[in-house]
C-alpha cells in the first residue's frame, strides 16, 4: 500500500486561501500594523560598572512611584498615609508582633545628674535583647528619645556608639574612638540626658551584644532571611518600631513626647520608624536622605551590596521613592541634616528628596515643622555644631 505524501506548509496555506468563506462571515477585518517597538541591541556585556545590568537606566526611567502623595489617586491625606504605610508594612515581610516586652532592669549605676541602666526586654517574639537606658534624676515623666546607631561596617559596638558604655572597658575604648571619628568626641545619648531626655539605645541584629556578623557575610545573611520567608531590612524596621513602643510603656517616659534620632544608617532608621509608628513625636535624621534614582548611580556605596541589605525592602520602589516613605510621618516635626561633601549621597539626590518632602509638609500647611539642611564643608559625620543645632531644634519641639 502506497503512503500518502504530506502537503507542505505553503501548499496548505494555498489550499486554505481557496476555500469559500463561511456564509455568516462579514467583511474581512482590517489588518492592524504592529506597533513600532524598538528592538534592543544584542548585549555584548550584560553587567556594567557597579554590578548594574546594562539596562539599569531604563529600569530607573520606568520607576514612577504611583503611590507617592501628589501622584497617587488618593486625595485625602490621612487615607493616603494609611495606604502608604500599609504597603511598606506589607513589604517588610515581617508578621505583626505584639509579644509582651517584659522589661527587666539588671543593672543601674548613678552618674552626674542621671542614672545609667541596663535592661532586658523582648524586642520580638524571637529575641530578648539587652538595651542601654539613661534616665535623668527627678520625678519625670521625661521626654524620651530612641537613639538608633549607624552601620559603619563596625560590629563590635552598636548602642555603645551613642551611649558611653560604663560596663565594659574594651567597648569603651572602641566606642570612644568611634565617637572621636564621627561625633567630635561626644556621645549623643549622654548629651541628651543632660538636657533632660530619657534615652534608649538597642543593638540591631549583628552589632554589640548581638554580634557574629562580618562585612563579607551580610549578603549571605540577607539571602538566608529571604529563603526563610523573611527580610533582614524588615526585621530592623520591626524591631525599631517595637523599641518605640517599649519606651512609651515605661513609667519614666512621657508617652506623648518620644523622638527618634540617628546618624547614617541610624538616620534612615529614625525617619523610617517615624513613618511606621504613630507614636513618634519628632525625628532628627543626620546624613541619610536622597532620592532613589540619584542613589543608584555608578560609584555609590549602595551598589556594593552588603550593607545595603539592611535598608533594602524588595519591591518598595515600585510604589514609593525614599522621601515618599519619610513623608508618611508628615505633618509631625522632622529635621534632616546632610553634609555638603558627603560621599554617599549626591547633592542632587539630597536636594531632590528635600524638595519632595517639603511639598508634602506644605500640602498639610505644616512646612514650618520640617527643617532640611545641607551643612557646608562637612562630609559623612555629625559634628558638635550639627548636634547643637539638632538638639536646640528638638528642645523647641519636645518641651511641654
Amino acid at each position: 500500500m502506497k503512503r500518502r505524501a504530506l502537503a507542505s506548509l505553503p501548499v496548505l496555506a494555498l489550499m486554505q486561501s481557496q476555500l469559500p468563506a463561511p456564509a455568516s462571515a462579514g467583511p474581512a477585518a482590517p489588518t492592524l500594523a504592529p506597533a513600532a517597538v524598538p528592538i534592543p541591541p544584542v548585549e555584548s556585556a550584560g553587567i556594567v560598572e557597579g554590578n548594574l545590568p546594562v539596562f539599569f537606566e531604563q529600569l530607573k526611567a520606568e520607576l514612577s512611584y504611583p503611590l507617592a502623595w501628589g501622584t497617587s489617586r488618593i486625595r485625602d491625606f490621612r487615607t493616603w498615609q494609611r495606604v502608604a504605610a500599609a504597603k511598606v508594612e506589607e513589604l517588610l515581610r515581617q508578621r505583626p508582633d505584639d509579644t509582651p516586652f517584659r522589661p527587666e532592669i539588671v543593672d543601674e549605676q548613678p552618674a552626674d545628674g542621671y542614672r545609667q541602666r541596663t535592661l532586658l526586654f523582648n524586642v520580638t517574639r524571637h529575641s530578648r535583647v539587652r538595651a542601654t537606658m539613661l534616665v535623668p534624676n527627678g520625678r519625670g515623666p521625661f521626654p524620651g528619645v530612641l537613639l538608633l546607631h549607624d552601620h559603619g561596617s563596625k560590629f563590635d559596638i552598636g548602642k555603645e556608639k551613642l551611649v558611653r558604655p560604663w560596663y565594659d572597658d574594651t567597648r569603651l575604648a572602641s566606642a570612644q574612638a568611634w565617637s572621636d571619628r564621627y561625633f567630635g568626641g561626644r556621645f549623643l545619648g549622654n548629651e541628651l540626658v543632660e538636657r533632660g531626655y530619657a534615652v534608649l539605645a538597642v543593638d540591631a541584629l549583628g552589632w554589640g551584644d548581638r554580634s557574629g556578623l562580618t562585612y563579607e557575610a551580610q549578603q549571605a545573611l540577607a539571602s538566608n532571611f529571604f529563603n526563610l520567608g523573611s527580610s533582614l531590612a524588615g526585621l530592623v524596621a520591626r524591631e525599631d518600631v517595637r523599641a518605640v513602643a517599649l519606651l512609651r510603656s515605661l513609667p519614666e517616659i512621657d508617652r506623648t513626647r518620644i523622638a527618634t534620632v540617628g546618624f547614617s544608617m541610624g538616620g534612615w532608621r529614625a525617619w523610617q520608624t517615624a513613618a511606621l509608628s504613630p507614636y513618634v513625636s519628632a525625628t532628627v535624621s543626620v546624613c541619610w536622605m536622597t532620592t532613589l534614582k540619584e542613589m543608584m548611580v555608578v560609584g555609590n556605596n549602595t551598589l556594593r551590596g552588603q550593607s545595603a541589605y539592611f535598608m533594602s525592602h524588595p519591591g518598595l520602589y515600585e510604589h514609593l521613592d525614599i522621601p515618599d516613605v519619610a513623608s508618611i510621618a508628615a505633618p509631625r516635626p522632622a529635621f534632616f541634616l546632610n553634609g555638603e561633601l558627603d560621599p554617599l549621597f549626591t547633592p542632587a539626590g539630597t536636594l531632590g528628596a528635600y524638595t519632595k518632602m517639603r511639598a508634602v509638609w506644605r500640602s498639610q500647611r505644616a512646612e514650618d515643622r520640617l527643617r532640611t539642611t545641607i551643612w557646608p564643608g562637612v562630609g559623612h559625620i555629625c559634628t558638635p555644631e550639627m548636634q547643637d543645632a539638632a538638639f536646640a531644634w528638638l528642645d523647641t519641639r519636645m518641651r511641654p
